[in-house]
């Protein structure tokens, strides 16, 4: 157990069933009965019954409650126990925070969604806060005098809790939230569940660095998936992921929601034109160390403000039990690694460059993107003609990519990788040649030019190359243009 020995805490009889009901923090107003479900609320000793809380959804998740573990807060190595879980449902799809109790009696959250966790604090904002339709997608606002960028601002509801737990929002009632991201990685989450609303900060979390112990036996993880008919050609179709919200049928490739869940209604929309992917769905390799699986391929095209060529890339969705999702990009400037960030780079005003993290990154290619073809599993609502608006920028240490949508803003990080890495992490090396694309190297802006522009070039060097080879007998090789994306994917909000 992580908490102090010394630490007082309060038991007393459920008004459901009579079964133990405990409160570890001062802090915890509210608790879900273990045995009976009964949701409770404590009033100085005395425990009132409020209603039935609903069952869990099962997403698999490692954790559990008496799940103790270890935080860097402050500069100290602070103790902490996972004491109540909360799930709540948004537009963007499921997620779970935990209600994880410090030493000292206070309580923190380790918020968790699609395997990225983030650990969070109650803060006073130092204001009152706006109403949530106040915040608009991009701006910048300020939290105690620090600047954060508006990341996303949605409906959420609580649907379901277990264990110990803070003040609770009307189960099922839609509220409002707002997430906004720093520059140097930070998120703060205002939930409007509660009046005034309940504001925290705090940074993302590896599971490894938590050291945390009891977590669930692996090996009592139920793998069978699951499985129905498409909706489209009867061809059987196999959930493999929890946290799944589309998917394609093998047979057909028609894009399936599972919005309703499995046993809902099923809503499927045709596919022609297949892209197939180079990496099989289902491969598994390493790369940066960690051990990935490829479980969705999503191809999508691009085209500059002004310009009327089209440029294509393609997107790899890879998954980790404790690291989540990440994404490998295929495009014609190579291949590259990239995954969400957990805050949000600050743009210059004239947006040419952003800074995160302490690095300045240069504005390289402005876009809006295209979703043209899916295959495999995806953690959010994907469907075919999804339309962003992008920015790529770079660095000599690496790639970012902001991607925006009429209510959220994603910014992903991440590094360019060498052809043979992608070959040998996928053990794809009779692939090598197909794969091969330009290795990493400096980065170098496109020339954003339009094709009038680039067949007037491409006649000059024709007649520079007739005068060269009049004078020297030697021709030379012709020019082409390429485009593409490092990142960029569509999600959902929601502590990620």
């Amino acid at each position: 157990m992580a908490t102090d020995p010394t630490q007082r805490y309060y038991r007393a009889p459920c008004p459901g069933c009579g079964a133990p009901v405990e409160f570890r923090s001062a802090q915890s107003t509210h608790a879900v009965c273990g045995y009976c479900q009964s949701t409770v609320v404590r009033s100085g000793d005395v425990l009132t019954r409020l209603g039935k809380m609903a069952e869990l959804f099962d997403d698999h998740s490692p954790l559990q409650l008496m799940a103790s573990g270890r935080i860097q807060l402050d500069g100290k190595d602070v103790p902490f126990t996972l004491v109540g879980r909360l799930q709540y449902k948004g537009d963007a799809g499921v997620w779970t925070e935990w209600a994880a109790f410090l030493n000292d009696g206070t309580l923190a959250t380790l918020g968790e969604d699609n395997g990225a966790y983030v650990f969070t604090r109650p803060i006073d904002p130092g204001r009152e806060m706006p109403a949530p339709e106040r915040f608009r997608i991009g701006t910048t606002t300020a939290i105690n005098g620090k600047p954060y960028s508006v990341a996303y601002t949605g409906q959420a509801s609580l649907i379901s809790a277990q264990g110990e737990l803070p003040k609770l929002p009307p189960l099922g009632q839609p509220f409002g939230m707002v997430e906004l991201r720093s520059a140097d990685g930070e998120v703060v989450s205002i939930d409007y569940g509660h009046t005034p609303p309940n504001v925290e900060r705090g940074k993302s979390v590896l599971l490894e660095d938590l050291q945390l112990q009891g977590l669930k036996d692996e090996s009592a993880k139920d793998e069978k998936g699951r499985q129905f008919n498409c909706p489209h050609c009867g061809a059987p179709v196999q959930v493999k992921l929890a946290g799944t919200k589309s998917i394609t049928c093998g047979s057909c490739a028609s894009i399936i929601s599972l919005d309703s869940g499995v046993g809902g209604e099923l809503r499927s929309a045709e596919q022609d034109e297949p892209v197939q992917p180079l990496i099989p769905l289902g491969s598994k390799g390493q790369l940066q160390g960690v051990h990935w699986q490829v479980v969705g391929f999503q191809h999508r095209m691009g085209v500059e403000p002004g310009d009327d060529e089209h440029f294509g890339w393609s997107e790899y969705l890879l998954y980790n039990q404790k690291r989540g999702f990440a994404f490998l990009v295929d495009s014609e400037e190579g291949w590259s690694m990239v995954r969400p960030t957990t805050g949000a780079p600050q743009l210059s005003s004239n947006g040419r460059t952003a800074t995160y993290m302490g690095t300045k990154y240069e504005l390289k290619y402005t876009y809006e993107a295209e979703t043209t073809y899916v295959l495999g599993e995806f953690y959010w609502q994907v469907t075919r003609g999804q339309k962003t608006s992008n920015r790529d920028f770079a660095s000599a240490k690496g790639l970012l990519s902001l991607e925006q949508t009429p209510n959220e803003v994603t910014w992903s990080a991440g590094d360019k990788l060498a052809s043979d890495t992608v070959a040998k992490a996928f053990k794809l090396e009779d692939k090598a040649d197909v794969l091969q694309r330009d290795d990493p190297g400096p980065f170098t802006a496109k020339s954003g030019l339009g094709c009038g522009t680039i067949i007037l070039i491409a006649i000059i060097i024709i007649i520079l190359l007739i005068i060269l080879s009049n004078c020297s007998g030697s021709s030379g090789s012709g020019y082409r243009s390429s485009g593409g994306s490092f990142g960029g994917y569509s999600s959902g909000g929601s502590h990620k």
